[in-house]
């Protein structure tokens, strides 16, 4: 009873009052996508392009880049008056953000701050985002949590794997989580003693909720198999993953352990949140804010039941436009309704892109992000993949930007890898012109030819 009053007071008071003191509109945004949810497809489609509608009016009057580029294309805000009309404009994708950085910054932008993508699903963007985004993508995660029959203040564990989200907690940040009852532990160094540990926390925490990688979930569930420890009356109410695709043997593995359901989320920091997994088993995208195209390999829109990649226009990003941008990433639409009631149109089939574990020189197993966050900052690199091929040698492909000195570029990466890796490992470098993707079409940034 004190337990749900708690979650309650952190849900209705606390958080709401952290949100209004950061200047973020989310708990309105909540109440509203709480509402919207059970329109119809139609009655979401309709409203969804109205704000279309308003959202490039603002842009083509007040971001530079798209009021040049509608001039070049002799086009005018009202010739883009439907979700179809989108395709009269460009994509937009990583390489015309960094070279258009700064005229796709809103005129009349409020506080903006760089974000940087993880590196996992492709070479790491920097872009800026505002409270509008911020606040619309934390009221679409709640509204998600709130499917599952949890709420922000019920107790979670989030294993989570970049270094600087750990660094940047300070004591404000540590008293909030502790208020929230949210608990961070690092998921990069994940020795047989560290899972272990990891298991006796979450075992004496008992949360209503988990969050993070579902790899790293997967081995917490397979060591704690391996041990033969209990993990199935803790009460634990979901298992949310997301960042990395969710493979059938991760999601079996990790309901069972826990015996808990696994709830899927798809995006990213750039693309945001673009959608969720309800409780009958679809992935919902968050139309009130996010228009979903489907293309081919010649970039032309696909109709609902057709795979292709993914491509994402963001309606709460006015303050730096993501229009029409290429995830790289390949679905499906569905046209079916989902029998949870929802209008939210379906996401399935989603064939993300994944990381793989490494293993150092001393034994020590870590998510691949804890090597592809030695690059991802640094200046110079247009394309990478890093391949373990043996516990003492690990060789690094790179593609450089013109003009870029490569020797201190190295040196630093040598440097962050051995660092991780063990001082006795020995870095290949191989400088390349091109990168090519997979057999499947598409790319993968860490190979690990020990752990594999």
């Amino acid at each position: 009873m004190l337990d749900r009053l708690y979650t309650s007071f952190v849900a209705g008071c606390l958080f709401p009052l952290h949100e209004l003191l950061k200047k973020h509109r989310t708990v309105q945004i909540k109440q509203q996508l709480e509402q919207s949810q059970w329109l119809s497809q139609a009655q979401i489609l309709q409203a969804q392009q109205h704000r279309l509608q308003g959202f490039i009016r603002d842009v083509c009057q007040h971001v530079p880049y798209y009021q040049r580029l509608m001039h070049e294309l002799r086009l005018s805000a009202s010739d883009i008056q439907t979700t179809a009309d989108l395709a009269k404009l460009p994509f937009l994708d990583k390489a015309a953000i960094r070279g258009h950085f700064t005229e796709l910054k809103h005129a009349h932008a409020g506080i903006v701050r760089p974000f940087t993508t993880g590196g996992s699903s492709g070479t790491p963007l920097t872009f800026l985002l505002g409270n509008e985004r911020i606040s619309h993508d934390v009221a679409e995660k709640w509204r998600a949590t709130r499917w599952w029959g949890v709420d922000i203040g019920d107790k979670e564990i989030v294993a989570w794997g970049s270094p600087i989200e750990l660094n940047k907690q300070d004591k404000i940040k540590i008293w909030r989580d502790r208020l929230f009852r949210s608990t961070l532990i690092p998921a990069f160094d994940l020795t047989e003693t560290t899972l272990l540990q990891f298991i006796k926390h979450i075992q004496t925490t008992r949360p209503a909720m988990l969050f993070g990688y579902p790899s790293v979930f997967h081995l917490i569930a397979k060591t704690a198999q391996q041990h033969q420890i209990d993990l199935t009356k803790l009460g634990l109410k979901v298992v949310f993953v997301t960042s990395e695709r969710l493979y059938p043997y991760q999601r079996e593995l990790i309901e069972q352990v826990f015996k808990a359901p696994v709830a899927n989320g798809y995006g990213g920091r750039d693309a945001g949140f673009i959608a969720h997994q309800c409780p009958s088993g679809n992935m919902h995208i968050s139309a009130e804010d996010i228009i979903v195209e489907i293309i081919d390999k010649d970039g032309n829109c696909l109709p609902d039941g057709q795979s292709g990649e993914i491509v994402v226009t963001h309606l709460a990003t006015s303050d730096f436009p993501f229009i029409r941008y290429r995830t790289g990433d390949i679905a499906t639409k569905s046209p079916n309704p989902c029998p949870c009631g929802r209008g939210l149109p379906i996401l399935e089939q989603i064939e993300g892109r994944s990381t793989d574990f490494v293993l150092a020189a001393d034994g020590t197993m870590m998510h691949g992000l804890a090597l592809i966050y030695v690059i991802r900052e640094l200046h110079g690199i247009s394309n990478f993949k890093i391949v373990q091929e043996s516990l003492l040698v690990t060789s690094v492909q790179l593609v450089l930007e013109p003009g870029v000195d490569s020797a201190p570029l190295l040196a630093t990466i040598e440097q962050g890898l051995k660092a991780r890796l063990g001082q006795q490992v020995q870095i290949q470098f191989d400088l390349r012109d091109e990168i090519a993707a997979e057999a499947s079409g598409k790319y993968r940034y860490v190979i690990s030819k020990v752990t594999g």
